[in-house]
C-alpha cells in the first residue's frame, strides 16, 4: 500500500494521527466510518519491507489468530482484522495512559507499589491463561492499566493458544522474546509452560524492588543460556527494605526448573495478597549468589540439554487449582468439621496440585465494639487461628500448600464471596446446618455462598439433615450435581 497519511481510510476505518512507530509495526489511532465512532480505537499495521524480519510478519498472524479468541477486561477489545491479501492490521480498542515501562524509570520502587503491580499482572496472567493462551513476551512496555486499576496485557505476537496452531514454533528455532525476560525454558525452545510468563513477572518484580535486571540484558544465545545455570543476587542484597517474604516470592519466580515455581499465576497472586501466609525457606534469607560448586553443577546438566518436560495453559491450571475450605469453628459442630475434613481429603486426592486455603469467619457487630478476647483472656483471632491449623492437621498437607486466614466481617457469606473473588478462587466447599424457619428467610450462609460465588462450591451437609448429600454447583454447569455424603448425624452448621 501506499504511503499512510492522516485522513487515508483502510476498509471502515479512517486514519486519524499516528501513536508510534517500531522496528515492526506502527501504531494508528483511527475511527470508524460506517457506525459508531464514538469509542476511540487502535490500529496496528506490520511495516512490511525487504529487510523485514520474517518471523515478525510470523508474530503478526499470530496475533491476528489469537486476539478475536481473547475476552476480558485483562485485554484489549479485538474489533477487526485485515488480511496479507490487502492491507494487513488489527483494530482494537484504544487503551488511554501510558505502560508498565514509565514506573521503571523511578525504580526502585516503594514495596507497597511492587507488590500492587505485582498483584494486578499476576491477576491478568491468570486470566489469560485460563483462556489457554501463554503471552511469552511479559515486559514492561506489553503491561498497561486500566483507568479502573486492572492490568492489561497487550501484543500477542509471540504467544502460544493450546488450541492453534504454533507458527513461530513451526518455523523458527531461536529463542524468541526479550532478552531480560526469557524464561529457561524459552532458551530452550519451550513455548507451552504458562509457568514461563511468572518467570517474566518475576524479572519485573526484581527490577521494580530492586532497580537492576536479575540476569542482566544478554543479546546473544550463550548470554541467554547463562540463566540455565547462574543465579541472580539475592534482591535484599541490593535493597535491603525489601522484607524475607517478598525476596522468597522473587526467587522462586525465577527459579530455572519451572516446577519449582508457582503453580498457576493464580497463586503467586495469593501469595502476594497474604505474605503472611508465605512459607518462608533459605531463598528469603539469602544474601549472596551461589558458589562454585552449585553454579558448575548446574552448568554440567545444563550442557547439551535441548528440551524440558512441556505444559499447556489449561493442563497447568486444571493440576494447581485453589481451594477454600470455609469452616465453623464453633462449639457443637465438631462431626461438620470431620464431613469438610471428608470432603476436603477428596477433593485433593483428585487435584494433587491443589492449594487450600482454610477459611473461617470471624463476625464483627455493624455498629458497636467488638470483644476482642474471650472470658478466658484469650485473643479471639488468635484463637480461630489455632482452630483451623488443629482441623487441618490430620489432613498432613505440606506446609507449602496451605494457609489459615481468620475474616472477619459482619457478613460471613459475602466475606467468602469476595475472599475467593480477589484470590480467583477455584472452588469452595462449605457446611450447612439443618434448616429452620429462620434460616429459610433469612438465607444460610451456604446458600448464599452458592447463589453469589463466580466458582463452583460444595456444599456439606451432616448424615441426618433434610439433605444428606454434598451438592456441588458451578456457575458453568447445569444442572447441579449431587453426591451423597455419609458422616456422623449432627445439626448442621453454619458460620458464624
Amino acid at each position: 500500500m501506499n504511503r499512510l497519511e492522516p485522513g487515508m481510510v483502510i476498509d471502515s476505518f479512517r486514519l486519524e494521527e499516528k501513536l508510534h512507530k517500531g522496528g515492526m509495526a506502527m501504531l494508528w489511532r483511527v475511527t470508524r466510518i460506517d457506525g459508531d465512532n464514538s469509542k476511540p480505537l487502535l490500529m496496528k499495521i506490520p511495516i512490511l519491507g525487504d529487510n523485514n524480519d520474517p518471523a515478525a510478519i510470523v508474530g503478526f498472524e499470530v496475533e491476528q489468530m489469537i486476539m478475536p479468541k481473547l475476552t476480558g477486561i485483562h485485554v484489549p477489545r479485538y474489533v477487526a482484522a485485515g488480511d496479507f491479501t490487502g492491507q494487513p492490521y488489527i483494530v482494537m480498542e484504544l487503551i488511554a495512559g501510558k505502560s508498565l515501562r514509565a514506573r521503571f524509570d523511578e525504580a526502585p520502587l516503594p514495596i507497597d507499589d511492587v507488590v500492587s503491580i505485582g498483584i494486578k499482572v499476576a491477576n491478568a496472567l491468570h486470566d489469560l491463561h485460563r483462556q489457554n493462551v501463554i503471552h511469552l513476551d511479559i515486559k514492561p512496555s506489553n503491561i498497561m492499566f486500566r483507568e479502573s486499576g486492572e492490568a492489561i496485557l497487550i501484543d500477542y505476537g509471540l504467544s502460544r493458544h493450546d488450541k492453534l496452531p504454533d507458527l513461530l514454533a513451526e518455523e523458527f528455532r531461536l529463542p524468541m522474546g526479550t532478552g531480560p525476560y526469557i524464561s529457561p525454558e524459552q532458551v530452550l525452545h519451550i513455548r507451552n509452560d504458562p509457568r514461563s510468563d511468572l518467570f517474566a513477572l518475576g524479572v519485573l518484580l526484581y527490577h521494580l524492588a530492586t532497580g537492576e535486571r536479575p540476569l542482566g540484558h544478554p543479546t546473544s544465545i550463550s548470554g541467554l543460556r547463562r540463566r540455565l545455570y547462574r543465579d541472580a543476587v539475592p534482591p535484599r542484597a541490593l535493597n535491603p527494605q525489601i522484607p524475607p517474604w517478598l525476596q522468597e516470592i522473587i526467587l522462586r519466580c525465577l527459579e530455572v526448573d519451572a516446577k519449582a515455581r508457582h503453580d498457576t499465576a493464580a497463586q503467586l497472586a495469593f501469595e502476594l495478597q497474604n505474605p503472611d501466609q508465605v512459607q518462608l525457606t533459605v531463598r528469603s534469607q539469602k544474601r549472596v549468589r551461589d558458589g562454585f560448586v552449585t553454579v558448575a553443577r548446574r552448568w554440567f546438566h545444563s550442557v547439551g540439554i535441548e528440551s524440558m518436560p512441556q505444559q499447556s495453559a489449561s493442563t497447568q491450571l486444571t493440576r494447581a487449582p485453589i481451594i477454600v475450605v470455609a469452616i465453623d469453628l464453633g462449639y457443637g459442630s465438631e462431626a461438620l468439621a470431620e464431613s469438610l475434613r471428608v470432603a476436603a481429603r477428596r477433593v485433593l486426592q483428585t487435584e494433587p496440585g491443589a492449594r487450600l486455603a482454610c477459611v473461617t469467619v470471624q463476625k464483627t457487630n455493624r455498629i458497636g465494639m467488638d470483644e476482642v478476647v474471650d472470658r478466658e483472656g484469650r485473643n479471639i483471632h488468635v484463637k480461630h487461628l489455632v482452630g483451623l491449623k488443629h482441623w487441618a492437621r490430620p489432613l498432613g498437607i505440606p506446609p507449602d500448600k496451605i494457609t489459615y486466614h481468620v475474616l472477619e466481617a459482619p457478613d460471613p457469606a459475602s466475606a467468602i464471596v469476595e475472599y475467593a473473588k480477589i484470590n480467583d478462587v477455584d472452588h469452595i466447599v462449605i457446611g450447612s446446618r439443618g434448616s429452620s424457619a429462620l434460616r429459610r428467610y433469612l438465607g444460610s450462609v451456604s446458600s448464599q455462598v452458592v447463589a453469589q460465588a463466580d466458582c463452583t462450591v460444595t456444599v456439606v451437609k451432616s448424615a441426618g439433615s433434610s439433605a444428606n448429600a454434598a451438592v456441588s454447583a458451578s456457575p458453568l454447569a447445569s444442572p447441579i450435581a449431587v453426591q451423597t455424603l455419609t458422616s456422623a448425624s449432627e445439626p448442621e452448621g453454619t458460620m458464624h
